[in-house]
């Protein structure tokens, strides 16, 4: 798609791959009994992102799950202590570290 800028933006990942990386994310999920859900949350949100180019610049994705799960205790902790009502602030603040996460390569 050719933008105003003279510059493509495309995906160049397939639907094998996407099907492979969702598969094993969800045995890794399964097997540890959600405890590596933030690890394969990682793996496939930066098998999308690696595979997105945006006005020509190929991004990249740096977050790693170590830092998401560190994350995710700590959201889980707020959730328990307010009872509920910080689950619904959870799926932006998981969108805000994606972006915080995700760069351009060049």
């Amino acid at each position: 798609m050719e933008t105003k800028f003279g510059r493509d933006s495309f995906f160049d990942g397939g639907l094998l791959s996407l099907v492979g990386w969702s598969i094993l994310g969800a045995i890794i999920t399964i097997c540890s009994l959600g405890i590596c859900y933030p690890w394969a949350l990682c793996m496939v949100y930066g098998w999308k992102i690696n595979h997105t180019v945006i006005d020509g610049h190929r991004m990249s994705f740096s977050g790693s799950a170590v830092a998401l799960f560190g994350n995710w205790i700590k959201w889980a902790l707020l959730t328990i202590v307010t009872l509920g009502i910080y689950g619904f602030w959870l799926t932006i603040k998981l969108e805000d570290w994606k972006a915080k996460n995700t760069n351009f390569l060049n």
